[in-house]
This record gives structure tokens, C-alpha cells and sequence, in this order.
């Protein structure tokens, strides 16, 4: 009897542990298309704020659970701008299981938090299109748009998209990134 219990305790671990290992490896797969994006980045930036410069830093973190973008942008004074700008946000990409969605949640440091959900990506993978979902800290009704547009394995684009209640959508930025 005793020996029964332990054979049926050693086949529930071993499936125990095969099955994590099956669902990490699924996981895995889920974050392939955004395994281009890991590593150090510097960008040229114009939009609303002026002409601008940019670090970027991307890393999965939490045993991969998550990616973490974590941006800062240098607007020097311009005529669109006479005072300057230092941009900071940071961003957390998650899986959401239930929806079988990947989620974008982005703080700035001007208050504002972006969620959104990944709309669209294309067939050969190098175009991700994210929509908003929620815009904390603006006037209800405000949609945003992010797209990133893989160039070649070292350059990306990003274009963010901006439309107030009842209005299309309008470039608000344009940023062109290099892996450092």
C-alpha cells in the first residue's frame, strides 16, 4: 500500500513538472515577436514636443512574464517648444491568458497611463499595431494608436497616433530607433 501511494505521488510530480515545463515552453513561443525589441536602443524623435533624442532600455523581467520598456526623451528648447522637454515613460507588456491578448500598460511622467491591447500583427511580423483601450488622466472618449515597424534587425520606427472625443486619428510623434 505505502509503496502504491509513493509510485502515485512520483507519477502526479514528474506530470506536475512536465506540464510546467509544456506551458513555459507555450509561453515562450507567445513572446517570440517581441524578442526584437530586447536590448539598448537610441532614437531620433520629432512630433508635437519638437525634434528630440531618445534611450530606450527593454528587458523581459519576472522570469518572463512581462516586458518592461523604460524610455527617456530630451527635447532641447526649439521654437515648437521654447522651454524643452525631458520625456520618461515606462511600459509593462503582459499576457492576458483569458483574452488571449497581449496588454500595454504605459506611464508617463506627466500622469498619464495608456493601456492597450495588441490590434494587429502582420504577417511577416515586423509591423505591431496597438490600440488604447483606457487613457487615464485625459477627457473620456480619447483614443491612441501605437505602431512599431520593424526596419531591420537592428531599427525600428514608432508612430504615435492621438484623437480627441469625435476625431480622427492625428501623428502626434515619429520616432526612428538604432540598438545601441
Amino acid at each position: 500500500m505505502k509503496l502504491k501511494k509513493n509510485f502515485i505521488s512520483i507519477c502526479l510530480t514528474i506530470s506536475i513538472f512536465f506540464l510546467q515545463n509544456v506551458y513555459a515552453q507555450k509561453d515562450l513561443s507567445l513572446w517570440s515577436n517581441f524578442d526584437f525589441f530586447v536590448g539598448e536602443w537610441e532614437g531620433y524623435e520629432t512630433g508635437k514636443a519638437g525634434i528630440g533624442k531618445g534611450e530606450r532600455t527593454i528587458e523581459f523581467i519576472m522570469q518572463g512574464k512581462y516586458l518592461h520598456w523604460k524610455n527617456k526623451s530630451t527635447f532641447e528648447p526649439q521654437e515648437k517648444n521654447p522651454k524643452g522637454e525631458i520625456h520618461e515613460d515606462w511600459a509593462f507588456i503582459s499576457y492576458d491568458k483569458f483574452r488571449k491578448k497581449f496588454v500595454m500598460r504605459q506611464f508617463h511622467v506627466e500622469g498619464f497611463v495608456n493601456q492597450y491591447i495588441l490590434d494587429s500583427l502582420s504577417s511577416d511580423k515586423k509591423k505591431l499595431i496597438f490600440f488604447s483601450e483606457a487613457i487615464e488622466n485625459v477627457p473620456s472618449g480619447f483614443i491612441a494608436k501605437l505602431t512599431y515597424e520593424i526596419i531591420n534587425e537592428n531599427e525600428f520606427k514608432e508612430y504615435f497616433e492621438l484623437s480627441p472625443p469625435g476625431k480622427e486619428l492625428m501623428l502626434y510623434s515619429e520616432n526612428h530607433w538604432k540598438r545601441k
